[in-house]
């Protein structure tokens, strides 16, 4: 505020500001001619994008999938040419207890069809190691189901009747745990950020329909960021593009991260636009018309944004790392699916099909509901009803 004071009307230049944008109304009012078809065309392209979500397999991606230029991909692969790819993740297996059972595990363990070899036992400080070498690589899934039979079948199986225990670690049980606890805590942490996002909208709005919406909406959008990675990443498709040498699973953390981020900024883009919505429709009443004003007045402006955020998160696919590149293409493919399919299609044939019912509240939530003004709303005239 302190430098557009000082700055004064030469921020705007001297052409005149428009502040509704012809071509925005024109499309806006095209959609709400036809809201049916573009509501059911839209949400099947993002469920179609959102469909691999199915097949996510998170982890973290190994040194096989730097470019064979770095010196820590060279070394990946002399190894794995050399010992086989299972030593580039050896499993580390700690048993506390009688130490007798050292032979018997190891011949148990070396039984396994996922095991290639493992090291001599060792004693150290009273616990026994065995250091496990799998048939395959540390990002493999054939590995993390090794790891989950040595659990449940193998050393149970070879410690039966005796005192000892024992765990498995290593790089492998430990991607796997963590995409474990990951995917055992992401439903309730996404439920939380629904649940405390539809409360405040529907205490800013006083509307029920309209932060339901918006949440689903939301979902849509972060659904097919999730499916354009799986498509990307696990399966491959376009791969060169963006210089990924192999598939690799998705990094653990990202979906976590990504989903917060992205939450976050299409809540902006949603409450910037249905905060002008509401203005219109609490001074004239019409809703079709509020709809298409609100979009014209914010069109440009969710765009413009929309188009930074997506040019600056594409930088991010220039790194090496899979996981940058994870970050930029997910990223990008939100905020770009929200800021046009989202925002400008299925926004205004939602609230075009709803009509007045996007307001309505109930009488006893409308009285226990706190009231909070927006934009100077509760000094509007009152809607001029037809």
């Amino acid at each position: 505020p302190a430098l557009l004071a000082v700055a004064g009307r030469r921020v705007v230049g001297r052409r005149p500001v428009v502040a509704t944008s012809p071509g925005w109304a024109r499309w806006t009012r095209h959609v709400t001619r036809h809201p049916r078809v573009y509501l059911v065309a839209v949400t099947a392209l993002l469920l179609a994008l959102a469909a691999p979500v199915v097949a996510l397999r998170v982890g973290i991606p190994d040194d096989g999938a730097l470019p064979p230029s770095r010196t820590e991909r060279q070394a990946y692969d002399l190894v794995a040419a050399g010992f086989g790819p299972g030593h580039n993740g050896p499993l580390v297996v700690a048993v506390e207890g009688d130490e007798s059972v050292l032979p018997g595990l190891a011949s148990s363990i070396a039984a396994d069809p996922g095991v290639a070899d493992l090291d001599p036992p060792t004693v150290r400080g009273g616990i026994g190691i065995l250091v496990v070498h799998p048939t395959t690589g540390p990002q493999d899934e054939a590995t993390y189901a090794t790891v989950d039979r040595l659990r449940a079948e193998v050393l149970p199986g070879a410690l039966t009747g005796t005192d000892a225990r024992a765990h498995i670690g290593g790089q492998a049980a430990n991607l796997a745990d963590v995409g474990v606890r990951v995917n055992d805590r992401l439903p309730a942490f996404v439920g939380a950020v629904l649940a405390m996002s539809f409360l405040l909208l529907m205490l800013v709005f006083r509307s029920v329909l309209v932060p339901l919406k918006a949440v689903l909406l939301n979902l849509l959008s972060i659904g097919a960021s999730y499916g354009v990675m799986v498509m990307v990443f696990q399966w491959g498709w376009g791969a060169d593009l963006i210089g990924l040498e192999a598939t690799v699973p998705i990094v653990s953390f990202i979906p976590m991260f990504m989903f917060a981020i992205l939450f976050g900024l299409s809540m902006d883009y949603e409450v910037f636009l249905l905060s002008r919505v509401r203005e219109e429709y609490a001074a004239t009443g019409d809703n079709e018309g509020a709809v298409v004003a609100g979009v014209a007045k914010t069109g440009r402006v969710i765009t413009s944004a929309a188009l930074i955020m997506v040019s600056v998160f594409l930088a991010f696919v220039l790194g090496e790392d899979a996981g940058t590149k994870m970050f930029g293409v997910g990223l990008a493919t939100a905020i770009l699916v929200d800021a046009t399919l989202v925002r400008m299609v299925l926004v205004p044939a939602t609230m075009t099909l709803l009509g007045r019912a996007n307001w309505w509240v109930p009488r006893w939530l409308d009285r226990v509901l706190p009231r909070v003004d927006v934009d100077a709303e509760d000094r509007l005239p009152e809607p001029v009803l037809a």
